[in-house]
């Protein structure tokens, strides 16, 4: 059974979530402010948590800030929040998706779907398990990163998203395919998401983030691999 988090304190809206989520034989745990979700995430291990940026004694980020330095688990944001910096900022501190509130129950379970999916394992074909590079190697198996002698830190969407371009070296993968992959949508209007998680891909792993030499931006079309 796939176990939710929910860390919200409005307790009608955590109610129809809980309801909502357990009619479809999810497992529910539900947290009112940030410093009880940061306990159930580590007694409970949620497969996903969803998360409102509006918490009565700390700001969301600052939870996804926390959560990102010790675990993966995917974190969907709520929030009624906006502004595209605010949007943004959760998606740089380590979420994985940000949805606007008010939203449709159908879209919301679309992308609690697509979270755990990108966190299931994956066959991969034979010899396409390590990737090396002169400044990182990938163990695609172990879903690992090392760069310099250091682990590099990847989030569930960061790791996607990489696994998807490396398994295809030199080949285009088109915004529409990887919109769709990773976060369940094709819609032109959430190519943002791949430029703030391929602008955080570079940072972990380029020389040059500015002048990528692995992650190339093919403009208006999509991005490749280059080993």
């Amino acid at each position: 059974m796939t176990r939710v988090l929910v860390v919200e304190d409005d307790p009608q809206l955590v109610r129809a979530l809980v309801i909502n989520m357990q009619a479809r034989r999810y497992g529910v745990d539900s947290a009112p402010d940030g410093a009880t979700a940061l306990r159930l995430v580590a007694a409970r291990q949620p497969d996903v948590v969803l998360l409102d940026l509006g918490l009565p004694d700390m700001d969301g980020v600052d939870v996804i800030k926390t959560l990102r330095g010790w675990t993966r688990v995917p974190i969907l944001v709520l929030s009624a929040r906006r502004a595209s910096d605010e949007k943004v900022a959760a998606l740089d501190a380590g979420a994985d998706d940000y949805v606007t509130k008010p939203f449709s129950m159908d879209e919301l379970m679309a992308r609690l779907r697509a979270a755990v999916r990108r966190t299931e394992e994956s066959p991969l074909a034979a010899g396409t398990m390590f990737v090396e590079t002169a400044d990182f190697t990938i163990d695609l198996r172990a879903k690992k990163v090392v760069r310099g002698a250091h682990d590099v830190r990847l989030t569930p969407t960061e790791w996607h998203l990489l696994e998807i371009l490396v398994t295809h070296p030199g080949r285009l993968i088109t915004q529409r395919f990887l919109l769709q992959e990773v976060w369940g949508v094709s819609r032109r209007d959430k190519t943002n998401y791949l430029r703030v998680y391929m602008a955080q891909l570079r940072r972990k792993l380029e020389t040059d983030p500015a002048r990528p030499r692995y992650l190339i931006t093919e403009p208006g079309m999509g991005y490749r691999f280059e080993g």
